[in-house]
């Protein structure tokens, strides 16, 4: 892989563009969270297929679907984002967050269970927490079985994030976020009970619900309990997917009142609810959206290898 273009603030977050040996292009990010540094936390945002097959209306990453990447590539994007800081390889960062959630939904590509499994024997790394984010897409069973002993056998004791892109608690809502066929929401609870064990971190419910849209916490309530899943609320990414399709978020990030007033709906019913609302310099920087710096190569051209 050859890094081809690379935008963002050091302090904050840094979005890369990779070029395959096939002339493919995917997107990683390492970012963050003030005002903790980076040697208390450090999240590491990796792709996992070539754009991706699902469409979402709010990602720019569908529509450019050429395939899955192999572990290698995968590995390469990791490996190129911790030499850059660490030349030995070596992090001593207290908490080490590798997501896999840049471009593609990684239950479609049985080579991030490879992945985790080369992680989990390295060396230097103690504090690594890989995070696996995804809509659970229905047929990928093996994966989510697969993944659940990986998760038993080399993560246990809380080392381990899991999160289910909700975004809507009916499934008219949730098929206008996410228009593939997905694991319903009682089939989802069903092996977050069987994942999730008492020395584990909760399972994350994300939503980034739009305007309009209705969202009713207490359907959650009688299937996913507070004791072994938490929500998280966002807002919806300025993408130009989304601005295309006229999707406005019911969270406001430069009016955090409108998300507090949606979390305390949660709240009540006794879920632990993150309110996540991002530096929104990482918008400028485009660390927050897939399919961006290949926009901005498009637009500027290959000959600038760095801003």
């Amino acid at each position: 892989m050859q890094v081809v273009f690379t935008r963002g603030d050091d302090d904050l977050a840094r979005v890369f563009a990779g070029r395959l040996d096939d002339g493919a292009h995917v997107e990683f990010v390492e970012s963050v969270e003030p005002p903790h540094p980076r040697e208390e936390k450090w999240v590491l945002i990796v792709s996992t297929l070539r754009g991706c097959p699902i469409g979402c209306p709010i990602c720019d990453a569908g529509g450019h679907y050429r395939g899955k990447l192999g572990a290698d590539e995968i590995l390469g994007q990791i490996d190129y984002l911790v030499r850059r800081r660490f030349p030995d390889g070596r992090v001593p960062t207290r908490k080490l967050k590798i997501q896999f959630a840049r471009m593609g939904d990684p239950a479609l590509n049985d080579a991030v269970l490879e992945v985790l499994e080369v992680l989990a024997e390295r060396d230097g790394m103690p504090g690594l927490m890989p995070c696996i984010s995804t809509i659970a897409p229905a047929g990928r069973d093996r994966f989510f079985e697969d993944l659940l002993r990986i998760k038993r056998e080399r993560y246990g004791g809380g080392r381990f994030q899991m999160q289910f892109s909700v975004h809507g608690t009916d499934d008219l809502s949730r098929r206008a976020m996410v228009p593939a066929r997905t694991w319903s929401l009682e089939r989802m609870a069903a092996f977050g009970n069987r994942f999730h064990e008492p020395s584990d971190r909760k399972i994350t419910l994300n939503f980034a619900p739009p305007r309009g849209a209705r969202l009713d916490p207490g359907r959650l309530a009688p299937l996913f309990s507070p004791e072994r899943f938490l929500v998280k609320l966002t807002p919806i990414n300025p993408t130009v997917a989304a601005r295309s399709a006229g999707i406005e978020g019911l969270i406001d990030p430069d009016d955090p009142e409108t998300g507090r007033a949606v979390a305390r709906r949660f709240e009540e019913l006794g879920y632990e609810t993150i309110l996540s609302i991002g530096e929104t310099a990482e918008n400028e920087i485009g660390s927050n959206c897939g399919m961006y710096a290949a926009r901005a190569m498009a637009a500027e051209g290959y000959s600038k290898s760095s801003r």
